[in-house]
């Protein structure tokens, strides 16, 4: 990788001091990790109740639909949430790590760009939680309650350790994928893409963030489209957040 200053002489960082680099970047996120677990820790009683409320929003009573099956199960459960919520918590600032790794390697206009870009990081991914949290999950488990009823299969109660992990995984999940604007505007900034690139990916960009979403959720149609529409949404916007800054410039 070739590391460029904002002088006009460009120099090559040796490969050991990437090295280093990616060693402080990997230090870096799972101390993230660790900081989110930490506070997630005294948190996690409040945490499962937050996170039962969805079942309730789908009509059933968490306190009779989730059940602990083992005599550890209440362990199992503290842990599943001390992981994936310090991983929810720690996650903008993972992805905050990650650029900061690639970032020496920009060049000024390029660095200007993600700067820019950055700012509505987080700003997504509490949006994408959110959406997934008062909309998407209420729908899922009412989904996955039909398709049940639907097989002729009894639910009368389900796992709690299960449940904690499919909700926690399916915030995470819609937090990401809404990162890709800010991916896209930064390489707008940078002058990698330009709008009419865009445009012309478009049906093969619809298709990729479909199979995203395919991945990411359920296997039901209404869950997956409901990440996948906010998305096609939001690359839509990006082209024009792009091509109003082509033509500022221009």
């Amino acid at each position: 990788m070739i590391w460029r200053s904002e002088s006009s002489d460009e120099a090559s960082k040796p490969f050991v001091e990437h090295l280093d680099d990616l060693r402080q970047t990997v230090i870096w996120c799972l101390g993230a990790l660790l900081v989110g677990m930490l506070i997630a820790w005294p948190l996690s009683p409040w945490i499962l109740g937050v996170l039962k409320t969805p079942i309730e929003w789908a009509g059933r009573d968490p306190e009779e639909y989730l059940r602990v099956l083992k005599v550890a199960g209440g362990l199992s459960v503290f842990f599943r949430i001390l992981f994936w919520a310090g991983l929810l918590i720690a996650a903008p600032i993972v992805v905050l790590a990650i650029g900061r790794f690639v970032f020496p390697g920009l060049t000024p206009k390029e660095k200007r760009a993600v700067s820019n870009a950055s700012g509505f990081a987080i700003v997504l991914f509490a949006t994408g939680v959110s959406l997934c949290y008062f909309i998407t999950l209420k729908v899922a488990l009412q989904m996955m309650f039909r398709i049940n009823a639907w097989m002729g299969l009894s639910s009368e109660f389900v796992e709690l350790g299960n449940y904690v992990a499919f909700v926690l995984k399916l915030l995470i999940a819609f937090g990401l994928a809404f990162e890709m604007p800010v991916v896209l505007l930064a390489l707008g900034g940078a002058g990698l893409v330009t709008s009419t690139q865009l445009r012309e990916k478009r049906r093969h960009v619809v298709v990729g963030l479909l199979v995203l979403a395919m991945i990411l959720t359920p296997p039901d149609p209404v869950t997956q489209m409901m990440m996948a529409v906010p998305l096609v949404c939001l690359y839509e916007l990006c082209i024009w957040l792009i091509f109003a800054k082509e033509k500022r410039s221009a």
